[in-house]
């Protein structure tokens, strides 16, 4: 929407009759100006019906037909600036204004990390293109979708690491997510006990009205000092809600093309025992997802269980421009009661 500038606050200036002005106003009774091409029309008809009614007088002494004089269409004048002057005071009464609203969004947010396992075996392909790379896209939606949440990231496979601590800048989020790939911990395995407990660590002085997180992995805990059972406890003890994805299928699964293009399987099996133990201590939901659209579903009932209460403000700001409209109609109007007495009114017809 156009928004009246300082330049145009001068009622003069023929910026308030540009296309893009009158576009940009609401308006109060906009039915009025469906008014406006009757005016005109109502003079020509009116101009149709005394044609041959009117008085013409034949000048003496003159044999043929006088040239045609554009000085004769000044006699026009005093009826355009009338109508005109008809038609501002319709687009006065059709009340022209500018709203300007503004939004107001509070929220008391949620603390959620995401623990997102980066082992080797996520590089499976029976989730295209990989597990992680499919992980990581339905992450960067559930964060999309979250209004005022601080939101952390923890990565783990033999070990387990911050990357990044629990904030609402989700710019920097989505970055951080992208940036996730194999081999940026050294150490293989699947060590959910720790990123339980970096989870843990990251979020033991928050205080959030509530506070997640979600573990995604497609292994059993493999490695790791600390019991994924203990790990939960320990959140427990924090009230923190575990949510705990198994990801992948059971069976042959693609991971890799040999030299000749082939791809290769491995046989591979989900142990479900320690996520649904965590997720069970932890007061959570455990999931299970095989698909792409699966985990997408995971995450949607997951943001319907943790949804963020938002309350909206809004602010209206309302300025009305009829008496622009109204002191253009009263200038055409002194022009017009100015004009019909001169000769203007009476210059001879061709």
């Amino acid at each position: 929407m156009l928004r009246i500038t300082d330049d145009m606050l001068d009622w003069l200036s023929l910026e308030w009759f540009s296309l893009n002005t009158l576009r940009s106003f609401d308006w109060v009774f906009p039915l009025v100006l469906y008014a406006l091409p009757v005016v005109p029309l109502l003079f020509v008809l009116k101009w149709l019906f005394t044609l041959n009614s009117r008085n013409k007088l034949n000048v003496a002494m003159f044999d043929g037909k006088l040239p045609w004089q554009w000085s004769s269409l000044l006699r026009f004048i005093p009826d355009t600036l009338f109508i005109l002057f008809i038609m501002l005071v319709l687009v006065a009464l059709a009340r022209p204004q500018q709203i300007n609203e503004q939004v107001e969004q509070t929220a008391e947010g949620i603390d959620i990390i995401l623990a997102l396992d980066v082992s080797g075996s996520m590089e499976l392909q029976d989730i295209k293109p990989n597990r992680l790379d499919a992980a990581k896209e339905v992450a960067l939606e559930f964060i999309n979708g979250r209004v005022q949440d601080r939101i952390g990231l923890v990565v783990f496979a033999g070990d387990a690491y911050s990357l990044a601590p629990l904030t609402t800048d989700y710019q920097m989020l989505r970055e951080s997510i992208s940036s996730i790939g194999f081999k940026m911990i050294e150490n293989d395995g699947t060590a959910i006990g720790s990123a339980l407990a970096v989870a843990t660590n990251r979020m033991r002085d928050s205080e959030a009205k509530s506070k997640v997180v979600i573990l995604i992995s497609d292994g059993e805990n493999t490695a790791g000092s600390l019991d994924p059972q203990m790990a939960a406890q320990l959140a427990k003890g924090f009230d923190i809600k575990l949510y705990s994805i198994g990801i992948g299928k059971d069976g042959q699964v693609p991971y890799a093309l040999d030299e000749e293009g082939k791809t290769l399987f491995v046989e591979t099996k989900l142990d479900e025992s320690s996520l649904r133990d965590v997720a069970t201590i932890g007061n959570g939901q455990f999931f299970r997802a095989d698909t792409k659209d699966a985990l997408q579903s995971v995450f949607k009932s997951i943001n319907q269980l943790e949804k963020t209460e938002v309350s909206e403000k809004r602010f209206r700001d309302t300025k009305d421009y009829y008496q622009v409209y109204l002191k253009w109609a009263l200038l055409l109007l002194l022009s017009w009661m100015l004009l019909k007495n001169t000769f203007v009114t009476n210059v001879l017809e061709d």
